[in-house]
């Protein structure tokens, strides 16, 4: 076998023999068959990419004895010449301008280029490595390219066609070669090996293919080693790679899985193997980037391998669409990323172990990032592999629910347990409620505090049946006082509960104890009790005053019996309006109150005209309803009305937060023989009275509470540490402007 080269041996020695070259062989062949050739010609490209090859052939066809011809005949003394093994012409003649490129080497060059040619047409320079001409030399060569001789050639070859002078390279032809094909190259080299009789595995060639980097020069030189150090069965694709200094498929295959499966210790294994075994880390990670890419692909197209978008055997082909098929599209990128950014900064660093090792820690742990791509990542693997164990236990993701305590409101009885009503509601109540006295004791503080509130019978007819003598207390049945308007109370309840909220009907109510409506519901709502309905006569004179007293917009029944579904989610409302709008927020809880809701239309009501009219007039509403259209999703219209509004602590009749005065919920019942006015009509009268005003129930005595129990605690609902005062208080009320402010010294 020949000593020669591989990429000598198999040099082309005709245009159509040049593979991957053919947006500048098929014109320089039509020129050929035209016959318009020009007299200089300038070949760039990468090195190993066919330019000295083609100025050869170039050449041969020009002096062919049958040409200037496309296809040199291969029969006469120029071809002959000129082929792969020939002597060479003296009428082609081929300087490196590397050792050849000063001025004294062009003025040579022109004085010699005027006699004409010993045996040929023409007579050729090929001046390979052009860009080496100094620019003493290309000045000294400009004229005689400018305007040669008839007989003169001149053919430029360079890998670097800027560093020609512009008045060199605008009197050429100027024909760009480029990097072939891996495709072309592999199916090139498959040919090559066939010729040579050699055995070759499958993964060998894509190996040569990316070490030769599109050269065919280069493939060659390496397929030359391979070859030369092949055994008897042949270049094995163990021996390609530790030749060519490439990472084992094995431990990309474990970096993979590692990745896949976030297992830092597989990852750090893998990295301690390579370091171990003598691998360059840098080319470890130049291959895990290109494996990284091949997953991408394969991820976006699965039959990249088909299309020829992937250059690998089968077997690995089919191995990475496993791979892929583990990962996430933002994981695969982000890795792709970060493994890119670490590759960048392994050149110069002191220790590549360390980069590398940083590199997996990067890739393993999104979560230590916050950047869209590590969310998204973190999705994916979510995705894959589910959440956490236990992250749905039971009560994990629950809801919270609608009794919560919340900023200007008082808890559910669910909240607290049950606890009887306490007088008055309000501030009162929630303690009350938080603190589950004896039943004992509220009875007995109410009794005195009643007789101020209760007016002058309007209907003596209109007395409500008597219960018997002999039946239990009817309190525990009708609903606290200050209950919220148009909640239905099914049985007795804390005070201050939730509208809408149902509390357990106490069993040792008998069944024939009628149901009292809350002191200051609204006429539509329905108070169902836990024993059989009052009788239809005394309820037709209870409604006639109350509808007639009112003096605030009472909601309609519909609104009033969907209010307890808006007033369940209240509390997640106002957290909404304070995240963002405090001011908002303030308003809201300590002045309004959910007091109806029809579906479309949201009900609020206010203490005052002037809370009302702070809350349409400093935007407050637009936020309310901003919130709710995006973290509700509901496109609720705003009706701000006057009356059963306020917040959690007591207030005159007046502007109570309930719309109506408080009555005892636990005062028992009168004897039979001390006959008074029902209690529904002692509730509704309040309304129709003009003077004197009632007494506000924070006149009335307290009940008996120890002192050390009247201070706010920690836990108590109703604390409100971020209350206005002052400045603050002063321009939200008055919608005062600071015009100077001067400094106390």
């Amino acid at each position: 076998m020949s000593s020669l080269a591989l990429y000598r041996r198999y040099r082309p020695e005709s245009f159509a023999e040049v593979i991957g070259q053919e947006h500048v062989t098929a014109p320089l062949m039509q020129a050929l068959r035209n016959n318009r050739v020009n007299h200089a010609y300038l070949f760039s490209g990468p090195r190993g990419c066919g330019k000295t090859t083609s100025a050869r052939i170039l050449a041969r066809c020009l002096n062919c004895e049958q040409g200037p011809t496309p296809e040199p005949c291969g029969e006469c003394q120029s071809c002959r010449d000129l082929a792969r093994n020939g002597p060479g012409s003296i009428d082609v003649i081929e300087i490196d301008a590397a050792s050849h490129g000063g001025v004294d080497d062009a003025r040579d060059l022109r004085e010699k280029a005027f006699f004409g040619p010993a045996s040929s047409r023409y007579k050729i320079y090929i001046i390979d490595e052009a860009h080496m001409v100094t620019s003493a030399g290309f000045n000294a060569l400009l004229k005689v390219v400018e305007e040669p001789p008839e007989h003169l050639k001149f053919i430029f070859a360079t890998t670097e066609p800027e560093k020609v002078i512009g008045t060199i390279r605008s009197r050429t032809h100027h024909y760009p070669f480029r990097l072939v094909p891996p495709g072309t190259l592999r199916d090139y080299l498959g040919e090559v090996c066939g010729r040579e009789g050699a055995k070759v595995e499958d993964g060998v060639l894509p190996l040569v293919v990316r070490a030769g980097a599109g050269s065919v020069r280069d493939s060659m030189s390496v397929m030359d080693q391979l070859l030369a150090g092949a055994a008897d069965e042949g270049v094995t694709y163990a021996m390609a790679t530790s030749l060519l200094g490439y990472t084992e498929g094995s431990l990309l295959d474990s970096v993979i899985d590692a990745f896949a499966a976030g297992d830092g210790a597989a990852a750090f294994e893998v990295v301690d193997r390579v370091v171990e075994g003598g691998n360059d880390p840098r080319r470890f990670v130049a291959d895990l980037l290109e494996r990284l890419r091949d997953l991408v692909i394969l991820a976006a197209v699965p039959d990249a391998g088909e299309k020829g978008l992937i250059d690998a055997p089968a077997d690995v082909v089919e191995r990475m669409q496993a791979q892929a098929s583990v990962f996430g599209a933002a994981e695969l990128s982000r890795a792709a990323d970060l493994v890119n950014a670490g590759l960048t900064e392994m050149r110069g660093a002191t220790s590549p172990r360390l980069q590398l090792e940083l590199i997996c820690a990067r890739v393993l742990l999104p979560a230590a990032f916050d950047d869209e791509r590590s969310l998204q990542a973190r999705l994916d693997r979510l995705e894959r592999s589910g959440p956490p164990a236990g992250a749905f236990a039971a009560g994990a993701f629950t809801a919270p629910p609608a009794a919560a305590p919340a900023m200007g409101y008082v808890p559910a009885p669910e909240a607290h347990g049950m606890a009887p009503a306490g007088p008055g509601g309000g501030v009162a109540a929630a303690r009350a409620a938080v603190r589950a006295p004896a039943p004992e004791e509220a009875p007995a503080s109410v009794a005195a505090p009643a007789a101020p509130v209760v007016p002058a019978p309007v209907a003596p007819p209109a007395v409500a049946p008597v219960p018997p003598a002999g039946a239990p207390a009817p309190a525990p049945a009708a609903p606290a006082p200050g209950a919220w308007p148009g909640a239905a109370q099914p049985g007795s309840g804390a005070p201050g509960a939730w509208p809408g909220a149902a509390a357990p009907a106490q069993a040792a109510a008998p069944a024939a104890a009628p149901a009292q409506p809350a002191a200051g519901a609204w006429p539509s709502a329905a108070a169902p009790g836990s024993g059989t309905p009052a009788p239809a006569p005394a309820a037709a004179p209870a409604a006639a005053p109350a509808q007639a007293a009112a003096p605030v917009a009472a909601p309609s029944p519909g609104m009033a019996a969907g209010a307890g579904q808006v007033q369940a989610m209240w509390p997640a409302v106002l957290e909404a309006v304070k995240n963002r709008r405090r001011f908002t927020w303030i308003l809201l809880s300590q002045n309004a109150q959910v007091t109806g809701f029809d579906g479309t239309t949201l009900q609020l009501g206010f203490p005052n005209p002037g809370a009302r009219d702070n809350f349409a007039s400093s935007g407050s509403e637009d936020v309310l309803k901003a919130v709710l259209a995006e973290q509700f999703q509901v496109n609720w219209k705003i009706d701000a009305v006057v009356g059963a509004g306020g917040g959690g602590s007591p207030a005159p009749v007046q502007h109570s937060s309930y719309g109506a005065p408080a009555a005892p919920a636990h005062t028992p019942p009168p004897p039979p023989q001390q006959p008074q006015a029902p209690a529904p009509q002692q509730q509704y009268q309040p309304p129709q009275q003009s003077a004197p005003a009632p007494q506000p129930p924070a006149q009335q005595a307290p009940p008996p509470v120890a002192p050390e129990d009247d201070f706010a605690e920690e836990d108590d609902p109703d604390l409100v540490e971020s209350a206005l005062t002052g400045h603050d208080l002063i321009v939200r009320e008055l919608g005062a402007t600071v015009v100077e402010e001067y400094t106390n010294e």
